[in-house]
This record gives structure tokens, C-alpha cells and sequence, in this order.
């Protein structure tokens, strides 16, 4: 018979492991940050936010469209969340969130757009746009590329100059740019300058490819295991003949493992996440009610 911690560590081997889920709850600015940092460096995508209410009526009647925008829009394409303003209070506080719903639009990890109240025909048009927007900034200039072009356009530029250039490009986007590229906006910016300087384009790249783009599925993360175990041995014991303290050990790790996994990428039932129903609170809830009949009731 199975001891406890062999009975806790094959609970967590058979945890739900899918990919991304169509519309994410955050729950805390932490993960919050964390989730635009990996869309502004690791993917490109949009990061759509629904700060909403359980409590709000309309929140409730424009939630079922938010997530059909979702699927329609596609996970390659952008990223939905919902954020209950009654449970992060933080972030509310930091958008300042006066009126729900409210839905704000990242990109890059900036707030580019918001819309307050439930309007499906402006929120539509708001996604389209910065699926748009980020398809469009997918851009990455590299700096051998730059120096190639001057050879070919104006060989009296030094590669001083051509750094000069590059670094300030560069600069146009500081904070999830560790590697210091021209990227972005900042590199189509620039290459649409030199075309008008010089009537020739310089080549660039295409930055974040379908695949980054795409979410990681479980069938990628089995393979990914696969591939791991094939080109080494594993540091991990053998557990039809490890110790207790040995499956304690790999119990920790594979929890502390599976707490961040699920930080990052929430495994929830996409349809439960617009379950609105109304939860009984010990605090009193803060309500604006956009649209209506008369003095703003429906």
C-alpha cells in the first residue's frame, strides 16, 4: 500500500497540465506583472484585462461575450484576463478603476487603450485593433542588418555613428529589453526613416515566430520531458525505490514547480471563468453602473 507522500506525489504527476487557458483570472499584481513581462518579452501578444465585479450586472451580461471575443480572437493572437477589483485591490488602485466593467489593452507591457462599460461593437473593434497593432510591431531590426545597409547606402558612416543609431533605437524600449535590441515600433520607426532618407529599405526580422506566439500545449511539455530524459541521465530518483526522504524531496519540488506553473499559466475551465454569479461578502462592494434604463437602472 502506498505511504502518504507516495499517495500526495502521484496526485501531483496527474495534475491538469494544458496550455494556456482562453481567459486567465489574475489574482494577485504580482502575477499580474509577471504575466505582461513574459507577453512584452517572450511572446509580443496583447494582454486584454476585464476588471470586473461579481456584484455588477453588467459585468455579468458583457462577460459572456468577452469570452467568446476570446476564442474568436484566438490564444495566438492575444491574451484575456479578468481581474476582480474586489479581490486585487492593488491593480484596481494603480488603473484606477472607478466604473466596472472596465477593459484596459497592453502592449509591449504598456496600457495603450481602455474602454469603460459594456459595449460589445467598441470592444470588438478595440481587439481587432491591437491584434492589429501587435502584428504590426512584431519587428525586430538587428544591428549587423544596420550596418550591412549603411555599407550599401552611405559607406562614410562609421560604426560609431551606426551604434549611436542602433543604441537609441534601442533605448526607445528600456524595460523588457535586457538584451538592449531595436525592436518594436522603435525599429519600424526607424526603418521607415532611413527608406524616406536614403528610398531603400533595410532588411529586418520578424521578432517573436507563430510558435513563440503560439501557447504551449501539453503534448509540447511531454515532448519537452521527452527530450530531457533522452539526452542525459535524470537527477531524479527512481521512485519505485526511493526512500521517504527521498519522495518528501521530490514532493517539495514538484509542488513548488507546479505553484508556479500554475501562477503563470491558470488551468481553469475556460467557460467557468465567466461564472459571475453573485459571492456574499463581509465588506460592502463599490458599484457604477454605466448605460441603462432611467438614473442608470436596468
Amino acid at each position: 500500500m502506498l505511504n502518504l507522500p507516495s499517495c500526495l506525489l502521484l496526485a501531483s504527476l496527474f495534475s491538469v497540465a494544458f496550455g494556456r487557458p482562453m481567459v486567465r483570472s489574475i489574482n494577485s499584481a504580482r502575477e499580474f506583472d509577471r504575466l505582461l513581462e513574459k507577453h512584452a518579452s517572450s511572446t509580443g501578444l496583447p494582454v486584454i484585462a476585464d476588471f470586473y465585479s461579481d456584484g455588477c450586472g453588467p459585468c455579468r451580461q458583457i462577460a459572456p461575450v468577452f469570452a467568446r471575443l476570446a476564442k474568436e480572437t484566438g490564444q495566438e493572437n492575444a491574451v484575456f484576463v479578468k481581474i476582480n477589483t474586489n479581490m486585487v485591490h492593488e491593480l484596481s488602485g494603480r488603473y484606477s478603476i472607478a466604473s466596472i466593467p472596465t477593459f484596459i489593452f497592453f502592449h509591449d507591457g504598456k496600457k495603450i487603450d481602455v474602454i469603460k462599460g459594456a459595449s460589445e461593437g467598441m470592444l470588438q473593434q478595440k481587439i481587432s485593433s491591437i491584434v492589429t497593432r501587435s502584428r504590426r510591431e512584431n519587428v525586430l531590426l538587428k544591428k549587423e542588418a544596420l550596418i550591412e545597409y549603411y555599407k550599401e547606402v552611405d559607406e562614410s558612416t562609421t560604426e560609431e555613428k551606426i551604434q549611436t543609431v542602433y543604441q537609441k533605437c534601442a533605448e526607445m524600449n528600456k524595460k523588457y529589453n535586457p538584451e538592449k535590441l531595436c525592436i518594436g515600433s522603435a525599429a519600424s520607426q526607424l526603418s521607415k526613416r532611413l527608406k524616406q532618407k536614403y528610398n531603400k529599405r533595410v532588411q529586418t526580422s520578424v521578432r517573436f515566430t507563430d510558435e513563440d506566439r503560439r501557447p504551449t500545449s501539453s503534448t509540447d511539455k511531454k515532448k519537452t520531458e521527452e527530450k530531457k530524459a533522452s539526452s542525459g541521465a535524470s537527477d531524479k530518483p527512481n521512485l519505485h525505490l526511493a526512500t521517504k526522504e527521498q519522495l518528501m524531496e521530490e514532493l517539495e519540488k514538484r509542488l513548488e514547480a507546479e505553484a508556479e506553473a500554475r501562477e503563470e499559466e491558470m488551468d481553469e475551465d475556460d467557460m467557468s471563468e465567466f461564472d459571475h454569479s453573485y459571492t456574499p461578502s463581509d465588506f460592502p462592494e463599490r458599484v457604477t453602473i454605466i448605460g441603462g434604463g432611467p438614473a442608470g437602472m436596468s
